[in-house]
């Protein structure tokens, strides 16, 4: 077991997971949600020049504002690594944690933390260097691989490379820019990482151009938000406003025309914009806020790492279930 799990058991064991507290309550009463983010990784969680974040992680958190406090904007955002990102959600530092990680079975079953859906599917892949002229990641027997520490990656790494009979040595970092800037030195031969992740690390290289993202996907990483066990309302909000946003793009409800599907006629397009709220102990407008003021999924995926972005990462996976991907989201009735 890794230093990260037992650290985070640790705080499970000294903060608990109180089941009789209410983070809506708190929510409303500090007047903005509190999110735990990466410490910038562009597309996912990033602050620009003026200081504000950005990001599809991002987007779920001030859907969440949009749903809770009426406004999207209303979220104070803490940057966590990958080693501080659980205790910090664990001791209530946090409300919820949208930064980039992976749902496991030992993350959602022993940390007292549960997952509150897929807000992007990925797969662990490898980056090298142009100059090397590799092609696969079997060609790199004995290889120094650049890491983040306290992540699913490290372990995945080691079947990977055991399973095919390779050594490799590890050269392991806090955080992700300290792995491209270790990268970008020399310091290893090839990073690893989700794929989203390499994407978003090359462009900050001097020479994107000269570093290949090899083809080997190596894992299953489904990324999303997550929260504390023992509230059931909480976790029910932040499940139902990603799924807002997918069922949005089903539907195709937009940032841009939600006030006027607010008229529809579809049953189905009504409930998205206006009702069910009480069930979740929210306002009528819950979902309208989100669409409104944030978007729907495929907005957001677009804007943020997709053609609209530097990364221009294809929909591939999370293309809506009805276009070939695995977005799908249960319907609000």
């Amino acid at each position: 077991m890794r230093k990260s799990v037992f650290l985070g058991l640790a705080a499970a064991v000294m903060f608990g997971t109180s089941a009789s507290a209410d983070t809506l309550e708190t929510v409303i009463k500090n007047d903005h949600v509190k999110c735990g983010v990466s410490t910038g990784l562009a597309g996912f969680s990033a602050a620009d020049e003026k200081g504000d974040w950005q990001g599809i992680d991002v987007d779920v958190c001030r859907a969440v504002a949009a749903a809770t406090l009426g406004d999207a904007s209303k979220v104070k955002y803490t940057p966590l690594t990958a080693k501080e990102r659980f205790t910090a959600l664990q001791s209530g530092e946090i409300d919820i944690l949208s930064r980039n990680t992976t749902w496991t079975l030992t993350r959602d079953a022993s940390l007292g933390l549960n997952f509150a859906g897929v807000n992007y599917y990925d797969g662990q892949g490898f980056m090298v260097s142009d100059k090397l002229g590799v092609k696969s990641a079997l060609e790199l027997d004995g290889a120094a691989v650049c890491i983040q520490a306290g992540t699913t990656t490290e372990l995945n790494l080691a079947d990977y490379f055991k399973a095919n009979n390779m050594e490799y040595k590890a050269v392991t970092y806090d955080t992700s820019d300290q792995t491209i800037k270790g990268f970008e030195a020399g310091r290893c031969d090839m990073l690893t990482s989700d794929q989203s992740q390499l994407y978003s690390l090359r462009i900050k290289l001097a020479k994107p151009d000269e570093a290949v993202v090899l083809p080997e996907v190596i894992s299953k990483e489904p990324l999303g938000p997550v929260v504390r066990q023992g509230d059931d309302k909480w976790f029910n909000i932040v499940k139902w406003s990603l799924f807002a946003m997918v069922n949005a793009e089903e539907m195709g409800v937009t940032k841009a025309n939600a006030k006027e599907m607010k008229d529809s006629k579809d049953p189905a397009i009504q409930r998205l914009m206006g009702g069910q709220g009480e069930k979740l102990g929210l306002s009528d407008d819950w979902s309208y806020n989100i669409v409104s003021q944030v978007g729907n999924y495929g907005e957001s995926f677009e804007a943020n790492v997709g053609s609209g972005s530097p990364l221009k990462i294809g929909r591939g996976l999370n293309a809506l279930w009805s276009k070939g991907g695995l977005q799908y989201a249960p319907p609000i009735r």
